[in-house]
């Protein structure tokens, strides 16, 4: 029998594909650059379709007031909304499945571009009505309330306990914030989240926000975004606003 060689054959021609498409991806970045830049965009008119990708805690606190924003400005724009974190950026940024997106940020593709939006602290909140902010013995002995992306049960202010030789317990993990204010409703669970995402639920009313009993570090909201798309006007204004409205220049 003569053996196939189709599949040898046809590993070599994906390989081979993807050395061509390395090669290309510069020129047709700068193509794209060039047809962006020689188009115009009128805000007041376009009907342009935007993906753009936020953590949780940025669509659930940043997001209403971006999009009162860009409503107002261009009443004819459609926002495609993906859910992303530090793990998932990379990929939908490089598929192309988002234009922008807003989360902390880790390893990104070689031709995206990121800034800082703003440094922010966490907060504790909590429902109870015990009077006086909590100390680190009453913090510890609390049960803890988790918003985790991957359902785990720990998170950097478990670490930086460990450094004080203390512990927490975690009594829930949920995947999202825009429920935390119901679930610390009459309970004596305290939860810690960005000072931003604190704003907006005690907004809502019901939870008070205040320091944590312990100093932890700050950390850094960033906005990233494909490098092809840097000098497209309609991206650039959007990116504008997500600075404008997302950011916070007294962080910085």
């Amino acid at each position: 029998m003569i053996p196939c060689s189709c599949a040898p054959a046809a590993a070599w021609s994906r390989r081979r594909a993807q050395e061509i498409f390395a090669l290309l991806s510069p020129a047709l970045d700068s193509i794209s650059t060039a047809v962006s830049r020689a188009a115009d965009f009128d805000p007041a008119t376009s009907k342009a379709v935007f993906r753009i990708g936020l953590s949780d805690d940025v669509e659930f606190a940043l997001l209403p007031a971006l999009l009162r924003r860009l409503r107002a400005e261009a009443p004819g724009v459609v926002l495609v909304i993906r859910r992303t974190n530090y793990l998932l950026m990379p990929g939908l940024l490089a598929s192309g499945e988002i234009s922008v997106g807003v989360a902390y940020t880790d390893e990104l593709p070689a031709n995206a571009k990121r800034k800082v939006l703003r440094r922010s602290k966490a907060k504790l909140l909590r429902a109870d009505t015990v009077p006086g902010a909590l100390s680190l013995d009453d913090y510890c002995a609390r049960p803890h309330a988790l918003v985790s992306f991957a359902g785990d049960l720990t998170g950097f202010i478990d670490d930086e306990l460990a450094k004080l030789g203390r512990k927490r317990h975690v009594v829930l993990a949920v995947p999202q914030f825009n429920g935390l204010g119901t679930l610390l409703a009459e309970t004596d669970i305290v939860a810690s989240v960005p000072d931003y995402t604190a704003a907006a639920l005690t907004a809502a009313g019901g939870l008070r926000a205040e320091d944590l009993p312990l100093q932890t570090q700050s950390f850094e909201l960033h906005m990233a975004w494909r490098g092809a798309q840097d000098n497209d006007p309609a991206e650039r204004w959007l990116r504008s606003r997500i600075q404008m409205f997302c950011g916070d220049p007294d962080s910085l």
